[in-house]
């Protein structure tokens, strides 16, 4: 494609933020056939909890193997299952956020999904079930007012991006350049062809920032969100004896250089590094209170069992979000599996239901 025709498809469409008006938010339910079998009592817990407070500001997408089983569990817990989807689809996993469909908006103001190739994260899990859910929800009728359009020629998840809503989008260098995603596409290359399909302006990249035990190659839902007013809340590390610090420390400075599309500095706001959580094996795992979903009037926010540090967090995303609810959900759990809240959902504009 074309730079003339990708600019002329920019200036047809807009990449909403996430705390703009959304129908509905799809998740995943997890079963024996994925890695969390091993632990699927305690995970489902979480998604129960998941639910429940998704269903408080928005309707509720399913995407399971087992929809029977899903539709009783719902109802058990008392959940309005006319405000529930349950779709019945093949799934490896339950990470919605990264092979979900990413919503645009057109000239008209018409949503659009993009189905973009999932590959496992570059490769380093099987993914072939879930490559193919966005496809299966469109051509079974969930989004019948919406435009389909097909990027399984670029590997994107919608974990690696971050919109303003106003032509910003935020990305991190070592996701985006991972040479087992887009590994034949130069950085410009890239911006490019993001720019071109998802309608934004400017593309900004973070040069650091991970998380230990981070599968995705650092996605900036980990590291840095976008909120209202202009600003970035990122996670911060003020430990020199922590393993992230220098790394965070580096992203920081990277953030005070970005600007917004009215050439703006943004407004930086810290979150605390989440207390330290392990695997079985002693393995850090990637917990972040970054990783909140915004949904209408609420965000649900990750917390890992440290009274302090949950508060302190909650206390923060709620000076950005003053007009929100704030719902925390103990995800030890979901971070089990190098995940948490964010990542096991996707906000739908518009479903047909």
């Amino acid at each position: 494609m074309s730079d003339n025709k990708e600019q002329d498809n920019a200036s047809t469409l807009r990449f909403p933020a996430e705390w703009e008006a959304q129908e509905a938010v799809m998740i995943a339910w997890p079963h024996a056939e994925t890695d969390w079998a091993y632990m699927l009592d305690e995970v489902e817990q979480c998604y129960d909890s998941l639910a429940t407070a998704i269903l408080r500001f928005a309707k509720l997408v399913v995407v399971s193997p087992y929809p029977d089983y899903v539709h009783q569990r719902l109802s058990d817990l008392g959940c309005n299952m006319e405000r529930v989807v349950i779709v019945e689809a093949p799934t490896n996993d339950t990470w919605t956020r990264d092979y979900g469909p990413i919503t645009t908006i057109d000239a008209d103001g018409k949503p659009v999904i993009n189905d973009f190739c999932f590959n496992g994260w570059g490769m380093k899990f099987a993914a072939d079930c879930d490559n193919l859910v966005t496809r299966h929800l469109t051509f079974n009728g969930l989004f019948t007012n919406s435009t389909y359009r097909n990027h399984l020629g670029f590997i994107l998840e919608g974990g690696s991006i971050e919109s303003d809503g106003k032509g910003t989008l935020l990305v991190t260098n070592d996701c985006l350049l991972s040479p087992n995603r887009n590994g034949g596409m130069t950085r410009r290359e890239i911006s490019t062809y993001l720019k071109g399909s998802l309608g934004v302006t400017k593309v900004q990249w973070i040069e650091h920032g991970a998380l230990e035990g981070d599968d995705t190659d650092g996605h900036v839902d980990t590291l840095a969100r976008l909120a209202p007013n202009d600003v970035i809340i990122y996670v911060g590390c003020q430990n020199p004896a922590d393993s992230h610090y220098d790394d965070l420390q580096a992203m920081k400075h990277d953030l005070r250089a970005l600007h917004t599309s009215q050439g703006k500095p943004f407004n930086l706001i810290e979150l605390p590094m989440a207390n330290p959580c392990y695997d079985e094996d002693g393995n850090r795992l990637p917990a972040t209170y970054a990783n909140f979903l915004i949904i209408n009037d609420g965000v649900l926010v990750p917390t890992y069992n440290n009274a302090k540090l949950d508060q302190l967090a909650c206390h923060i995303i709620q000076s950005a979000f003053p007009e929100h609810e704030i719902v925390p959900i103990d995800c030890r759990a979901l971070i089990r599996q190098h995940g948490s809240l964010h990542c096991a959902t996707m906000q739908l504009r518009e479903i047909n239901v």
